[in-house]
């Protein structure tokens, strides 16, 4: 039984967490392949929305260590719209892993748990018992999970050259988890510079870009604020891929694709493990610079295009099928047919 207070799932059992930290690896693992194949993103977008995949997998695999054996805390699964751990999950572990050395401190010596596990195991052939597997899975967490790689609330990447036939001359990205809707979104900005090496000012551009393109707003809004904010960058395209919602059957959202999937589960024509994940790219372009201010200290601004938006489906195959006869009207706007990825298979 999930229990399920506001908006969150608690996962209080160890078959719980099994199921659904291998549905979420399983998922975003099969996600990155699928939009490489099918060029979604260009090469170089990938290897970004790679790395910053790999941060939320690093991170919700040192919750699944954390929380296996711990009966008094239990690990919140987001219901609203997302399908991934509640944002306070991330926030936690950056406070655990700050307070990495007090907490190990406190354990029991490594050493010697190993003997009272020999000694349970060969001597008395009796099981561990649940107290002491949380004491070894802490050990775990608290000497093996790095700070550095947890997925924070805004994560920033580096400035680099754009790939050839770019929109801009230099691109940089960043992620943040949208607090709202308890799910990652992965941004990218196409621009020119107003000057030799936009390094040097490498820290007022990632300033501005936590300060105002750090949640989710309308995407004229944001490229303008990043436009105001920085006299000497041009922008010249911003990309913004919102990761999710990953319907299963830990959702209880108002999603139509969520509700055909937890119909189908509850009428068992599909099984327990089904999902579909949406994904949707809101993309705005300069058409023009124009010049606004005084006489002496006029900025230049882009005048920004219409906003393109694309969505998409990726889901298994008898999941397409289900989708085309529950939700025809979704799939038939999608920018491309649902894209098919593989089934979970849960022993």
């Amino acid at each position: 039984m999930i229990v399920t207070p506001l908006d969150s799932a608690v996962l209080d059992s160890k078959e719980q967490y099994v199921f659904y930290h291998k549905m979420i690896d399983f998922t975003l693992k099969e996600l990155i392949v699928a939009v490489q194949q099918k060029q979604i993103l260009n090469e170089q977008e990938v290897l970004l929305f790679k790395q910053y995949c790999d941060l939320l997998l690093y991170s919700i695999e040192a919750m699944r260590v954390k929380y296996m054996y711990d009966d008094e805390e239990n690990m919140k699964v987001d219901l609203t719209d997302s399908g991934f751990p509640n944002y306070l999950e991330f926030r936690y572990l950056f406070n655990d892993l700050e307070l990495r050395n007090e907490y190990l401190g406190k354990l029991t010596n490594i050493d010697v748990l190993k003997e009272e596990f020999l000694d349970t195991l060969l001597r008395k052939k009796e099981p561990i018992a649940k107290r002491k597997l949380f004491q070894a899975s802490s050990i775990v967490y608290y000497t093996s999970a790095k700070k550095e790689y947890i997925f924070n609330r805004f994560v920033q990447g580096k400035i680099i050259e754009a790939p050839p036939g770019s929109p801009g001359q230099y691109l940089v990205s960043w992620s943040f988890y949208e607090v709202s809707h308890n799910r990652p979104f992965v941004c990218y900005m196409y621009f020119n510079y107003d000057g030799s090496n936009p390094h040097k000012d490498r820290e007022e551009i990632y300033y501005a870009l936590k300060t105002v393109a750090d949640r989710e707003m309308a995407m004229d809004s944001m490229a303008y604020a990043i436009d105001k904010r920085l006299p000497k960058v041009l922008p010249k395209q911003i990309k913004r891929v919102d990761l999710g919602p990953i319907h299963n059957v830990f959702a209880k959202d108002e999603n139509e694709i969520t509700h055909a999937i937890l119909d189908g589960i509850a009428k068992k024509t599909i099984p327990l493990e089904s999902y579909a994940i949406s994904f949707k790219i809101d993309e705005v372009n300069s058409q023009s610079e124009f010049k606004e201010g005084s006489f002496f200290s006029k900025q230049i601004f882009q005048k920004w295009d219409t906003i393109f938006r694309q969505k998409y489906v990726f889901a298994p195959h008898r999941m397409i099928q289900l989708l085309y006869n529950k939700t025809p009207e979704i799939m038939n706007k999608l920018a491309k047919a649902p894209i098919q990825i593989a089934d979970l298979k849960m022993k």
